[in-house]
């Protein structure tokens, strides 16, 4: 008999795994295929149902992360765009050259759909696979297939418009999970920069806290569309205004965690003797713990405690601050300027608890709760986003030319080896081939590491269990398998659908057959991908580094702007405000994107690297300034127009937009690097009026900061000899750290 604790243990365990996306796809894909090949061995003719079966896989990719009433509109979008699709290609399978036109002109149509957002873009992708699905299946009887296929996916379809209804919530829970999980490791990847030791690589943590600041941002994203999506006319229900509250203070949290309020190696050369650094070290890996603790409450719906040591550790780094300014030589110019410092940071994370508290609770009266839709909202402004693209420079542009060429490649040797599985070639391809070259390469080996493993795998099972009917329940595990880990272990999805493949089309002939044509269909789809990245109009990030260098300094200043605004008028935490802070993150997680891809480039494409990614490094510390500044706007100041605070944001405004024009021009300019005004720095860091002087300390820090930034936006330009090492611009930023 199991204990009451070991029956709540095994019930909080299969709740958890119910809120999973992962879990619940596979649970309806395990609905939908068991469905099939039910009905296939009731009737009888279960070699007849695999159109249907590829249409339920084909329409589990098209779906997306939407309400009920998204996703009707999508599942509807799709059945006609699959109809029309399965169609055309049934009726021109007996013209070669008619068709190879058709897939071609599929390949770019249906990738520029991705301009208007990421549900187009799965819609798309799916439609694509449909085609070739479309290909595998035909029969003589054209409209049997294309039907069976259609009313396959319609299946599907219904199950999960139907399962959205029901469930609302675990998706958008899931979601919040995963944002304060990536909250938490940022806070303790930011509790690495305090501490204060010599020889520690500080530029590889900083590095480090810059690419998580952009899986961040990507988690603030994921979760603000899903919200959006399932935001209509009237009152939310509460579960969604709680989870609305949620993620505004996660937005608050962000914020606050990415905020500077000194360099590091300030701090740490003034109080290398005294424990503080370590307290705040220790504070931040506390509240870094609190972040997923509130991931685990959201998960498991369980009520959350606030842990007593955050708060008792609040209370110690008080207690070693006061201890500090009752020290000789706390009044030194440097050492007071380092306590400031201190101060704001202690108040900036007592904050941070006090938001982190208030996340599962629902604020009254609410706050300004709306979101931007960044999906186009009329046919004109759709027609604009894909004008966008029409572009040679645009990655868009290239990845589908790529693709068509790729397909059109694939094609031409499926014909001239008389190869009857060839379709499968073409289905590599547009699994396989990726906008950037690194990623392809990447499924490039897991799609063919997964292919000979689902092989081995499928041999095995037709070898050991010959029976159909066992059979037919190894393909419905197979594809609940494929949809469980298809975001998340690539090679074990390509595994399993390869076995699903073996194992279905066993039901209508001979699985051992396909293992060889299997094998070597993949492996040229692969080779066809990767040489087509490569050569076919590749999209190094090094040509698109300088956009990316100056829609980061673009936004940057925006989020000053606004910043800026919010002291003049009280803070608010509007729209607009939240919007250009989202701009100013998105910006810097997309230049750090782009730099984590160039990695994976070949030599060559690598000449910037190093550049870009000092130029990260700067951009991302001039970001946790200015969010210092934005995290402590909760008074307002009057700022005299010929005052110091005020020249300081008009240079730092006026250099940001300086930068940003000269990267985004054709062909981009080198940057004027203009001096500071003599003294302006100095003139900061004067006695001032407590309610300027944090805002004057972080202008300072920013101004410091913009000599070293101006410089490394020249080397994106006209980067330094090889072999010069750091370079002026790196000897510029060890002089004003």
């Amino acid at each position: 008999m199991l204990r009451a604790g070991e029956v709540r243990g095994w019930w909080q365990f299969g709740y958890q795994l119910w809120q999973r996306e992962a879990v619940s796809g596979s649970l309806r894909a395990l609905l939908a295929l068991g469905c099939v090949m039910a009905l296939g061995g009731w009737t009888g003719r279960m070699s007849a149902l695999l159109p249907a079966l590829l249409g339920v896989i084909a329409s589990a990719l098209a779906e997306t992360d939407d309400s009920w009433r998204g996703r009707l509109r999508v599942q509807g979008i799709t059945l006609v765009c699959f109809g029309l699709m399965a169609l055309a290609v049934q009726a021109s399978l007996g013209h070669p050259v008619l068709l190879g036109v058709l897939l071609a002109s599929a390949a770019i149509g249906l990738t520029f759909l991705g301009a208007l957002g990421e549900r187009y873009r799965t819609m798309a992708f799916a439609t694509l696979v449909l085609a070739i699905y479309a290909s595998l299946s035909s029969q003589p009887h054209a409209i049997q297939a294309v039907s069976l296929l259609w009313l396959g996916a319609a299946w599907y379809g219904v199950i999960s418009v139907v399962w959205a209804a029901a469930l609302p919530t675990p998706p958008v829970r899931q979601h919040l999970a995963n944002l304060y999980e990536s909250l938490g490791e940022y806070l303790r990847l930011k509790s690495g920069l305090l501490e204060p030791v010599r020889g520690a690589d500080l530029e590889g943590r900083r590095v480090a806290l810059a690419l998580q600041n952009g899986r961040v941002v990507e988690a603030l994203n994921r979760c603000k569309e899903a919200l959006f999506s399932r935001s209509g006319a009237g009152t939310p229900p509460t579960w969604l205004q709680e989870s609305l509250h949620a993620y505004l203070v996660a937005q608050d949290v962000h914020e606050r965690t990415s905020s500077s309020h000194e360099h590091y190696e300030v701090l740490a050369q003034h109080f290398f003797h005294s424990d503080v650094l370590y307290r705040c070290q220790r504070l931040l890996a506390l509240l870094g713990r609190d972040c997923r603790s509130v991931a685990r409450r959201i998960r498991r719906q369980t009520p959350w405690k606030r842990h007593g040591t955050t708060a008792h550790a609040i209370e110690d780094l008080q207690e070693a601050l006061r201890h500090l300014e009752r020290q000789p030589g706390a009044l030194d110019e440097g050492r007071a300027r380092g306590l400031a410092a201190l101060h704001g940071l202690a108040a900036n994370l007592g904050a941070l608890d006090r938001a982190l508290s208030s996340a599962l609770e629902l604020p009254e009266p609410p706050s300004d709760t709306s979101l931007l839709d960044r999906d186009p909202r009329s046919l004109s402004e759709a027609w604009q986003r894909l004008k966008a693209q029409l572009d040679w420079r645009s990655p868009l542009l290239r990845h589908a030319v790529r693709l068509a060429v790729a397909l059109t490649v694939g094609y031409g040797v499926m014909l001239s080896t008389g190869d009857s599985h060839g379709f499968w070639i073409l289905l590599t391809i547009v699994f396989v081939c990726q906008p950037q070259y690194g990623a392809t390469l990447t499924r490039l080996a897991q799609r063919v590491g997964g292919t000979v493993i689902g092989l081995v795998v499928g041999w095995a099972l037709l070898k050991l269990f010959p029976d159909l009917l066992l059979q037919a329940g190894f393909t419905v595990a197979a594809g609940v398998l494929f949809f469980a880990t298809r975001h998340t272990r690539y090679t074990l999805a390509t595994a399993a659908i390869t076995s699903l493949v073996l194992l279905s089309f066993n039901q209508a002939g001979d699985g051992f057959g396909l293992i060889l044509p299997r094998l070597l269909d993949t492996v040229a789809g692969s080779v066809i991908a990767g040489l087509a990245v490569w050569l076919v109009l590749p999209s190094w990030q090094v040509h698109q580094l300088h956009r990316l260098a100056a829609q980061a300094a673009s936004s940057q200043a925006d989020y000053l702007r606004e910043i800026m605004a919010q002291y003049q008028t009280g803070k608010r935490d509007h729209l607009p405000y939240r919007l250009a802070r989202r701009n100013a993150h998105n910006a810097d997680a997309a230049l750090s994107r782009a730099l984590a891809a160039m990695q994976l480039e070949p030599g060559h494409a690598r000449r910037l690297a190093p550049q870009g990614m000092r130029f990260l490094v700067l951009s991302h510390t001039l970001l946790n300034y200015l969010s210092a500044l934005g995290a402590h706007r909760n008074q307002r100041l009057s700022l005299p127009e010929e005052g110091a605070a005020a020249h300081a944001v008009q240079t730092l405004l006026s250099t940001l937009d300086a930068i940003a024009q000269a990267l985004q021009a054709q062909p981009p300019q080198v940057v004027d690097e203009t001096a500071l005004a003599p003294g302006l720095v100095a003139s900061l860091t004067q006695p001032a009026p407590e309610a300027l002087r944090l805002l004057q300390a972080q202008l300072a820090l920013c101004l410091r900061l913009l000599p070293a930034l101006q410089a490394q936006a020249v080397a994106l330009v006209a980067p330094p000899e090889a072999g010069a090492g750091m370079g002026e611009a790196g000897l510029r930023f060890e002089r004003f750290r």
